[in-house]
């Protein structure tokens, strides 16, 4: 009882320092989101991009003149002395909604694009985190398997000293824990590098800690393949951006169209009059109103502005569709690698019990005197080989995972 208790306690730590792991990705990626100078880049854009609207949905400024005469021109009740007018232009019904449309797909354009960054530097942050759990482990295994084979030198001098065996099992030991070493350091100089990237990923100091698990999750995707596919074409950010650029295009055609219609004004004169010849003051002359219009004689500039939209609209549907190509292929690949990770989960946990099972017996033979130390060595290197092996899958999976995820604009 005391035993089943013992491991129950055990299951529940482990399960506490996975969620408590996850909690700290999850502060890493809020840390980014709110410091990292690229994507800082990209909300600033969409911020700007909203402040367009107002300006497209507004009416052209009204004109003010001011005219003096400088010889006065007569009239019967006076001279008139100076003029003032004030006129307004309103282009054609709908051509003002349009623009703002315009404007309003194109920043949410921008904002898919802001999204599309967020999505990528998650991917970034995590893929990263893993490769730091994973030199982590890599540094922490070598160093294990160079104290077993410090034990194993320790055994091999003794038997030398009995004569059992010459040194060179000796030598051979000092080979192998010479390369370990020369690993352990560039794993080491490694981790530092990685460290470094990530913190600048999150903008934050070079020498920040980061807090990595002692046994990363192993977690599987919550969907089926062609769910996925599914939600990536719908909600992936590149595709979705695309589409509201071809929105923007088609309420660009329309402001297109309106340009080739008039344009009206609408206006007032103000004359004064001054005195006449009998002394008496003049009586001020109010027009109202002052019409215009604009006539576009020129058609085919208005045609060519209608057909370049609607080419850039006919290229902007086959950038899309290229997009949702290259993106089920680049998907395929991250499905395969997930699903590779997965594998090789299973193969290495099988392999690596199987190698420690073979260095137990090898070792037990060793000391009774069987001189097969080169096999030990051999065996010893397949567990480094399949310890290592299994948590790079691991963290290859997670990563799959992540990159699935980014496709699919999570």
């Amino acid at each position: 009882m005391k035993t089943k208790k013992i491991i129950i306690g055990i299951i529940l730590l482990m399960i506490s320092s996975l969620v408590s792991a996850q909690a700290d990705l999850d502060r890493y990626l809020q840390t980014a989101a709110e410091n990292n100078p690229g994507l800082k880049v990209k909300f600033y854009e969409y911020m700007a991009a909203l402040e367009v609207a107002p300006q497209t949905k507004g009416l052209p400024d009204p004109q003010v003149a001011f005219g003096y005469y400088i010889m006065p021109v007569e009239t019967r009740v006076g001279p008139m002395r100076f003029k003032i007018s004030a006129s307004q232009m309103f282009p054609w019904f709908g051509t003002l909604k349009s623009k703002e449309n315009v404007a309003v797909q194109a920043a949410k354009a921008k904002y898919e694009a802001f999204e599309e960054a967020k999505s990528k530097l998650f991917y970034e942050i995590k893929a990263a985190y893993y490769n730091i759990y994973f030199n982590k482990k890599a540094i922490g295994i070598t160093g294990e398997n160079i104290e077993i084979l410090s034990s194993f030198r320790k055994l091999a001098n003794i038997k030398f000293e009995s004569g059992l065996v010459s040194a060179v099992d000796e030598y051979r030991i000092e080979i192998e824990i010479g390369e370990m070493e020369n690993q352990l350091a560039l794993l080491k100089d490694k981790q530092a590098a990685l460290e470094i990237m990530f913190n600048n990923l999150l903008n934050v100091e070079e020498n920040e800690a980061i807090s990595i698990p002692d046994l990363l999750w192993n977690e599987n995707f919550p969907l089926s393949k062609q769910a996925a596919i599914d939600s990536m074409n719908l909600l992936n950010h590149q595709l979705l951006n695309l589409e509201l650029q071809q929105e923007s295009l088609r309420f660009r055609q329309e402001v297109a169209l309106d340009m080739g219609k008039p344009n009206f004004m609408l206006g007032l004169d103000y004359t004064i009059v001054g005195k006449g010849e009998n002394n008496m003051a003049g009586t001020d002359a109010f027009v109202f109103p002052m019409i215009g219009i604009t006539i576009p004689l020129y058609r085919n500039k208005y045609k060519a502005m209608v057909q370049e939209v609607v080419y850039l609209a006919a290229a902007k549907e086959s950038e899309s569709e290229d997009k949702s190509n290259m993106l089920i292929t680049i998907f395929e690949n991250g499905w395969k690698d997930y699903l590779d990770a997965n594998r090789r989960i299973g193969l290495y946990k099988n392999q690596l019990m199987l190698a420690q099972k073979s260095v137990n017996l090898l070792e037990t033979d060793y000391a009774t005197g069987n001189k097969n130390f080169e096999e030990i060595l051999r065996m010893e290197r397949n567990v480094l080989k399949f310890n290592l092996e299994l948590e790079k899958a691991m963290a290859d999976k997670q990563a799959a995972i992540s990159f699935i995820n980014y496709l699919m604009g999570k």
